[in-house]
């Protein structure tokens, strides 16, 4: 191994001066990391190596010969002698430059020095195994290495001095002497590995003969043992024979007897003496065998003690080889790394050529891209230049149209000039001649121009007065709500007096020019001048409508959950078109649909509100919502009443509704609004009822008449009677029966009673409802309430927006249509059906439709029945909608499920506005079986779309629906299926007939669906009705007031 690495070194030319070129560092190992087998070898070398003989050494050189019989000395004196030899020559090589001319050595000194760099090699190997001298032995080979150089160098170049040449040469002696004492040393390791060797395999035959004859001896014991056995055998026999001869008769058989005695005691003692020889000599030849396995025994310890001697020394070999390989794994990983390194140097160079190359072309492209940047700014600056010269030609040529014109004018003047001037002539002459007659001419031109800027006055006034009084017809609702919201902003910001608010709601009502005028005028002035302008208008007439406000908890589409938010909307919007002042008050949810809300702005007003002993800010924010001006009221409450991310639902919904009721009060108040009706709906804004007769009237607020209208009695808002209290309401005076008290828990109390008892109007959504809630089972508990307030208590049915729900303008439609044109409604289904993947097979195969929410009032299980009567007639069903309820829910999502695949059944458990319009343009008929409904919106809009309901006649769905079968209805009227028991027998009946009708005479359903779709189902008829109940409520309380 040590031959190896040496002629590894020497082949590759490895030297001091090359390794610090290339930057290649090999590690030595440390006297710590050497193994302890390495330290106990050279502690034996140390204790050999005063008896130890010099090798044979080839050397051409007398004084080397002389260092190897100096090399018996002591082991401290010769490391002393390598320490000081290496570091004087260290020294002299660091003094002497370097160089790299390796031809010029002598034939004997070159000779020499090659066979001590073998040697050096060969010893850097060895110093694995003797921790001290392999550093100084690795630094004494560069070193020598180094030394060689450098006399080569001197006699290839200029002679060095004798001085230095005898020091050199003294160099190279002590470091042979030190090569010497290394390969001795190295040499008496090999030796005393090879007779440790030789002595392990006598060792391990002696072993084996000794387990040989252990063996032997075993078996002679074994043989023994057995014998012993076969012996006390015999005895227990004869001790047998010798009882049964006791027992016999001595009487009868004593000759006998005596005899067999005898004999039996010869044979006995013969037997006797003969056996007891055999096993005297048995046991003798036990002791000795004992004796001899003891010594066996002894001779085994021995031996195994020296075994693992051997395999100590082993192991320790081992581990030398170990290091030994890891040596030369480590020598070859810094050969790949050098030669990759050397690889690499040789890429960089090329990439450093191609970078060089690379930053000229970038140079050149700089400097390209600077000269066409300056060209760029240069043309530029011309195209300005240009630009500006044809600004300057065209003013040019307008200058020159001008002038042309001015000329032409000019020309016509002086012809005009010249005939006046005639006249002038004609005249003075005329004059000349008569005085008098000229002076009468003058009199009657005066007069008649005076009487004729008398008359112009006149009539500029009287059209003036005709203006005003009439109301400006062709400005969007959109203009006086945001006047409106304006009005109101400057009122709440201190701005304008509640006397000219009064005054400019008036003129806004009236719908006045001036206002428009006004308006016009003060496009491009600041808020100060607007309000100047306003102030300026002047006119007191009485308003032709009335002041109405609602305060609820939705509206459409800002703020939808159920029909609630559609009435609010589609109400106030009737109203204000038979020019009626309406007002919306809105919670600020978080969750609106802020896109659909215009001119959203938060006035500069804060509005302070009581609430659980204490005053709370709340931030007013005002908005325009379908043409309708809207407040928005954003409570400024630790409990962030608003910002929940949905509308119902919470735990402290009482609390919430609570709060923002008052509040809304409160905005009144401070705002100055003098209103005729404040309308308030469900449950969540009832509390309005009895806070305004009991707080707000006292404090002013005492103009309007209080309107309820509850949209469903399922929900009534039932609370603890002591969360009253929040709002400013005392516990105690409402919490009775005859007020807020529910009927059924005394220690609760019902919002939805207390606005029945408090308000002037109650209302719900339809005649049917208004007769089932005063019924036990209709009522929810409030039945007798509402009985005892029956005289207040009346139902309307609710419209439906026609501008939204359109089939002629609905921009959710592959193709709009109408009544006359229901081509465009098949064009529908069959543009559906490709949508949800249905069969379009057979054009004339019915579709069934639903839209609902999946819940019990809804008849979910009459919709599933529906499902599957509707695939076994033949048809096709699609149902939108979904269910707030879990299971409910997930029972759908199954059905939907194991119909995925079916080509007509598709179930979408979602809500999609698009995917609504859709459904009810393309169903030819649609199923309501709902349980009980206050009034419903889905039939009416369905026979908007030409769908023919089928519905169970309750509530609303009664009052709206009526069944072509019928007699006793007039045809007119007859526009669609119903049944009455909420089972599946009455859906089953409703569906066959509605089927058989559509199959069997196709012309007569064509003509049933035209004549759904001219029912007018809008807000005209339903807002009549509030308003004939509002004006009588108002006149009411204005002839009390006169009175």
């Amino acid at each position: 191994m040590a031959s190896k690495l040496s002629t590894c070194f020497l082949c590759n030319g490895w030297s001091r001066s090359n390794c610090r070129k290339s930057n290649v560092r090999f590690p030595v190992p440390s006297r710590r990391s050497l193994p302890a087998s390495c330290k106990m070898r050279q502690r034996n070398l140390r204790k050999q190596q005063a008896k130890k003989v010099p090798l044979d050494q080839p050397s051409t050189n007398a004084n080397i010969h002389q260092n190897v019989e100096e090399s018996a000395e002591s082991e401290s004196t010769s490391t002393n002698n390598i320490s000081s030899l290496n570091q004087e020559s260290i020294s002299d090589v660091n003094a002497e430059p370097e160089s790299t001319s390796t031809n010029s050595i002598p034939s004997l000194n070159q000779e020499s020095i090659s066979e001590i760099g073998a040697e050096s090699a060969s010893i850097a190997e060895a110093t694995v195994a003797v921790e001290d001298i392999s550093e100084k032995d690795l630094k004494s080979s560069s070193s020598l290495a180094e030394t060689v150089s450098l006399a080569k160098s001197a006699e290839s170049t200029e002679p060095l001095s004798r001085v230095k040449l005898e020091d050199l040469i003294g160099m190279i002696r002590n470091a042979e002497k030190n090569i010497l004492l290394l390969n001795q040393a190295r040499v008496r390791a090999l030796e005393d590995l090879n007779k440790i060797l030789s002595e392990k395999e006598d060792l391990q035959g002696e072993i084996n003969m000794l387990e040989m004859r252990l063996a032997e001896t075993d078996a002679r014991i074994k043989v023994a043992a057995q014998d012993k056995i076969h012996v006390e055998l015999l005895e227990d026999q004869l001790e047998k024979l010798r009882n049964e001869l006791s027992q016999r008769d001595v009487n009868d058989h004593e000759g006998v007897k005596h005899g067999m005695n005898e004999n039996l005691s010869d044979v006995y003692n013969e037997s006797h003496v003969s056996h007891g020889d055999s096993i005297h000599s048995i046991n003798k030849e036990l002791i000795s065998l004992k004796k001899e396995n003891d010594s066996l025994k002894n001779d085994l310890k021995e031996l195994q003690s020296e075994l693992i001697k051997v395999k100590k020394t082993d192991e320790r070999v081992i581990m030398l080889e170990n290091d030994c390989l890891s040596l030369e794994s480590a020598l070859k990983d810094m050969e790949l790394k050098l030669t990759v390194s050397q690889e690499d140097v040789s890429k960089l160079s090329s990439l450093r050529l191609e970078c060089k190359n690379l930053w000229e072309k970038v140079e050149n492209l700089q400097e390209l891209l600077d000269n066409a940047t300056k060209q760029a700014n240069h043309a530029i600056s011309v195209l300005q230049q240009n630009q500006e010269l044809r600004k300057k030609v065209d003013g040019l040529e307008k200058s020159l149209e001008e002038a042309n014109s001015y000329k032409l004018a000019s020309e016509k003047m002086h012809q005009y000039n010249e005939l006046m001037y005639k006249k002038i002539k004609l005249l003075e002459e005329r004059l000349e001649q008569s005085d008098e007659e000229i002076q009468s001419h003058v009199n009657l031109y005066q007069e008649s121009v005076k009487e004729f800027q008398d008359t112009l006055n006149s009539l500029k006034e009287e059209s003036k007065r005709r203006a005003t009084d009439k109301p400006v017809d062709d400005m969007p609702w959109e203009f006086w709500s945001r006047l409106l919201l304006t009005v109101d902003g400057w009122l709440l910001e201190k701005k304008l007096s509640p006397a000219d608010a009064k005054l400019l709601r008036e003129m806004l009502w009236k719908r006045d020019v001036r206002i428009c005028e006004a308006y016009a005028s003060c496009k491009d002035k600041n808020e100060l001048e607007v309000i100047s302008a306003f102030l300026r208008l002047t006119s007191s007439r009485r308003s032709p409508g009335l002041h109405i406000i609602h305060i609820a908890a939705e509206m459409a589409p800002v703020a939808k959950v159920g029909g609630l938010g559609d009435v609010v909307t589609g109400l106030s919007k009737a109203l204000q078109k038979k020019g009626h002042l309406v007002d919306i008050v809105l919670p600020k949810y978080d969750c609106m649909d802020y896109d659909r809300i215009r001119d959203l702005r938060a006035l500069d007003a804060v509005v302070e509100s009581y609430f659980d002993g204490r005053l709370f800010k709340n931030k007013i924010w005002i908005g325009i919502v379908e043409g309708l001006p809207v407040y928005f009221i954003e409570p400024h409450h630790p409990d962030k009443f608003f910002w929940r991310g949905q509308f119902y639902g919470e735990h402290d919904d009482f609390k919430r509704f609570s709060f923002f009721s008052r509040a809304a009060l409160e905005l009144l108040l401070q705002a100055g609004k003098k209103p005729d009706i404040i309308h308030c709906h469900d449950w969540q804004t009832a509390f309005v009822a009895p806070l305004y007769w009991d707080l707000y009237v006292p404090k002013g607020l005492n103009s309007a008449r209080i309107c309820f209208t509850c949209h469903n009695f399922e929900y009534q808002g039932l609370a603890p009677a002591s969360e009253l209290a929040s709002c400013g309401l005392d516990v105690h005076q409402y919490n009775r029966p005859d007020r807020l008290q529910d009927n059924s828990a005394h220690d609760r109390v019902n919002p939805i009673k207390g606005a029945i008892v408090f308000s002037n109007i109650v209302t719900t959504v339809s005649p049917t409802y208004a007769q089932e809630v005063r019924t036990a089972e209709g009522g929810k508990g409030l039945h007798a309430t509402l009985n005892f307030h029956s005289r207040k208590f009346i139902g309307i049915i609710n419209g439906i927006d026609t501008d939204a729900w359109n089939p002629v303008t609905d921009v959710f439609l592959k193709v709009q249509y109408n009544a006359n044109d229901l081509q465009g409604k098949a064009e529908n289904k069959e543009a559906l059906r490709r949508h949800l993947g249905l069969s379009s097979t057979d054009i004339r195969q019915p579709l069934v439709g639903c839209i609902t929410r999946l819940v019990p009032q809804k008849g979910v299980h009459l919709i599933r029945h529906a499902i599957y009567r509707t695939l076994e007639l033949g048809g096709q069903f699609v149902l939108l909608g979904s269910s707030p309820v879990p299971h409910i829910q997930r029972e759908f999502e199954g059905i939907a499920n194991y119909f995925q695949s079916n080509d007509h059944i598709r179930l979408i458990l979602k809500y999609d506005e698009s995917l609504s319009h859709s459904i009810y343009a393309a169903s030819d008929m649609f199923i309501i079986p709902s349980i009980f409904e206050p009034c419903g919106l889905t039939q009416m809009i369905a026979m908007r779309y030409g769908s023919i309901p089928i519905v169970r006649k309750t509530g609303g769905l009664n009052d709206s629906v009526f069944d072509v079968d019928d007699d006793t209805i007039p045809p007119q009227f007859q526009n669609g299926f119903t049944f009455v028991s909420p089972n599946e027998k009455g859906v089953n009946g409703a569906f066959e007939r509605a089927f058989n009708h559509y199959r069997s005479n196709s012309e007569s359903w064509e003509q049933l669906v035209k004549k759904v779709m001219d029912i007018d189902f809008s807000w005209d008829s339903s807002a009549a009705q509030y308003e004939e109940l509002y004006e009588k409520s108002v006149a009411r309380t204005r002839a009390a007031n006169h009175d």
